[in-house]
């Protein structure tokens, strides 16, 4: 998985914020967090959908029982950095692991790409979803 990221990212960069393959189109962003346990800087591609000003992710890891390791680090150090396009901003996360908010959120996402919604059917678990608000 980290050299299929590792691709993405070098072609998020190369080409101010947009990709090929199954992301073309779409909205991606960066996300850059701080190891939960070794302290490590760490970057993730993702797709993310928009609510008013703030970028919303889904801690999805494609509908699998456990979530994704860049969550865990998100629960632990919630001041982080995103890229979006060519700019780097500093972001804060909010964590809705469930509740009428999380699934309005979620339905967001799913509206913009339905993939998601299939996520949710392979899994037990609640997905959680992370509403990322800039600090400009």
């Amino acid at each position: 998985m980290s050299d299929w990221n590792a691709g993405i990212i070098e072609e998020f960069r190369a080409n101010e914020g947009r990709v090929g393959g199954p992301f073309e189109g779409g909205d991606l962003l960066l996300l850059h967090t701080t190891g939960a346990r070794t302290g490590q800087p760490r970057v993730n591609p993702l797709a993310y959908a928009k609510d008013g000003d703030d970028l919303v992710i889904a801690a999805s890891k494609a509908g699998a029982p456990d979530n994704p390791d860049w969550f865990h680090n998100i629960v632990a150090h919630p001041d982080l950095q995103i890229e979006v396009g060519t700019e780097t901003v500093d972001a804060h996360a909010t964590i809705h692991r469930n509740g009428p908010e999380r699934d309005r959120l979620y339905a967001l996402i799913v509206a913009k790409m339905p993939g998601f919604g299939d996520y949710e059917t392979k899994t037990t678990r609640t997905i959680p979803v992370v509403t990322l608000s800039l600090k400009r």
